[in-house]
């Protein structure tokens, strides 16, 4: 049975987790950027910081992500090109630079070495001045979505879950202002599930964690506010707000009722929207912008607390200056010139968003439930539960599609009925080119990595170097906490391939189980 509306800022939160919402201050603008090196990036962050955005969200490119420096081998073919390459201090120095921490939060994208990447940026904090206990921003560290729709795991699942309680543990008694993970649902999303199966099966693996850190004696309310989540906002504008209210109206009863929670910010479901990327067409990209402000618009009126607005030529490669500040702009003129910042609730009431929101919180809460009886999340994801699930999804997604431009090619007057509509894809096409110019990685950023790590190893104290890797390496075999080591590795400037393959020695990779 569902539970009762109430008021927004009122348990169990389904309109909203602030009293006065956007009248008191508006969503963060936090434009997600990355690209080629320190350098490169950090003109962008800039850039945007300067347009008026108002917290950062760093990408970073796949070595960074899996653990690798931009030397190695794994890494030939990728330096830079989905997001920045950090590989040690100094980078981190480069990219934040001019960029003051205490006045700026940052969000950054990154799983399996969000820990690293955490000490690598509270010491460039210090080196500004900053204490840890200043500087706020969230790491994603969400391991178990990677294990079912993204990819980018080093570790198997039990070693990579005593990482993310390391970082709640340390994080709770020495950077409060921080928030240790993101839950995502984001990535699930994009490949290819159901609104109702991204709020289920991201709200199982928050229970997975939660269920970790009280097994490591941690008290709920210590960590529970330092939560925070990650939805996409896909083009079906009535169901994405109903998605979004069923999610904190479950998170809420799920705290109270499962966790015995008593502090209300531990209840509170806050949550960081990404408008949908997987919607982007290469076709006619200028309706990229319709998609997005349609997007960005259901994510404000569904509430959320920060967001990030996809650029138009996205299908297409890395998103231009120009494409960045019209996604930006689109954030702008929903918050200043809509109107729909001034109303609390402007949905409240609304018998369609009601009736959305229950059935979704039902066929959520059943998910979780399947899941449950699997053992868990980590149990259900070893099963391949999640990943045949969205891999049905996706397929009946594509059957759609193709449904529909199959009966358009047959003249059929019933084109539209049966399949699903992609303005530009499979209705309304055209055969224009796009004009888009598409942005090219510098073909030489691995080049100029590879010498600025071989000038920081050539100066850098190589005993003390090993010495730390060796204390990380034993440390992985007991219970003690990562992160202190970690801190004091990066300060050495100990590289992050390093310190990731110090762990690799201990605890192994993972292997995919492939779901057919």
């Amino acid at each position: 049975m569902a539970t009762p509306t109430r008021c927004r800022g009122e348990y169990p939160y389904t309109r909203g987790i602030q009293p006065t919402m956007y009248r008191g201050r508006l969503w963060t603008m936090r434009q997600y950027a990355g690209q080629e090196d320190a350098e490169s990036s950090n003109r962008r962050y800039r850039f945007l910081l300067d347009q008026g955005q108002t917290g950062l969200s760093v990408a970073f490119d796949l070595p960074t992500q899996i653990g690798y420096d931009s030397d190695a081998s794994m890494a030939e073919g990728e330096v830079g090109k989905v997001g920045v390459a950090i590989d040690s201090i100094d980078d981190m120095r480069t990219l934040f630079d001019q960029i003051p921490l205490d006045r700026v939060t940052t969000s950054m994208t990154i799983n399996s070495t969000a820990n690293i990447l955490l000490s690598l940026y509270a010491a460039v904090a210090e080196e500004q001045g900053v204490g840890r206990d200043k500087i706020g921003g969230t790491v994603q560290n969400d391991i178990l979505k990677e294990y079912i729709a993204r990819g980018t795991y080093i570790y198997p699942p039990k070693p990579s879950m005593r990482l993310i309680t390391d970082s709640f543990e340390y994080c709770t008694r020495e950077v409060p202002r921080w928030n240790t993970i993101s839950i995502s649902g984001y990535h699930m999303r994009e490949a290819g599930c159901t609104a109702a199966q991204e709020i289920g099966f991201t709200l199982a693996n928050a229970i997975a964690y939660v269920e970790a850190a009280l097994e490591q004696g941690m008290a709920f309310d210590s960590f529970g506010p330092r939560l925070s989540f990650f939805f996409a906002c896909h083009s079906n504008f009535l169901e994405e707000i109903g998605k979004f209210r069923a999610a904190r109206r479950l998170w809420g009863s799920i705290a109270r009722e499962r966790f015995g929670s008593q502090n209300e910010r531990a209840q509170m479901l806050r949550f960081h929207t990404q408008t949908g990327g997987v919607t982007l067409t290469a076709q006619q990209p200028d309706n990229n912008v319709v998609r997005t402000t349609l997007q960005a618009l259901a994510a404000v009126l569904g509430g959320t607390q920060s967001l990030h607005t996809n650029s138009l030529d996205e299908a297409l490669g890395l998103p231009s200056e120009h494409a960045v500040e019209i996604a930006l702009r689109t954030q702008q003129v929903i918050g200043y010139e809509s109107g729909v910042a001034d109303v609390i609730d402007p949905l409240g009431g609304s018998y369609y968003i009601e009736q959305t929101t229950n059935e979704l919180e039902a066929e959520a809460r059943n998910y979780i439930d399947q899941i449950d009886a699997l053992g868990g999340a980590v149990s259900a994801i070893e099963q391949g539960y999640q990943q045949a699930e969205i891999l049905e999804a996706a397929s009946s997604f594509q059957r759609e599609v193709e449904t529909e431009t199959d009966s358009g090619r047959a003249g059929d007057k019933t084109a539209g009925k049966r399949g699903r509509v992609i303005v530009g894809v499979n209705r309304f096409e055209t055969d224009e080119d796009s004009d888009v110019e598409i942005v090219r990685v510098d073909p030489t950023v691995r080049e100029r990595q590879i010498e600025k790590l071989e000038r920081l190893r050539d100066g850098r104290d190589a005993s003390a170097v090993s010495a730390v890797l060796d204390a990380i390496q034993q440390a992985a075999d007991t219970d003690e906490n990562l992160v202190p080591l970690m801190m004091d590795a990066v300060k050495q400037s100990a590289t992050l391939g390093e310190i990731s393959d110090a762990l690799r020695r201990v605890w192994g990779e993972y292997r995919e189980r492939i779901v057919v």
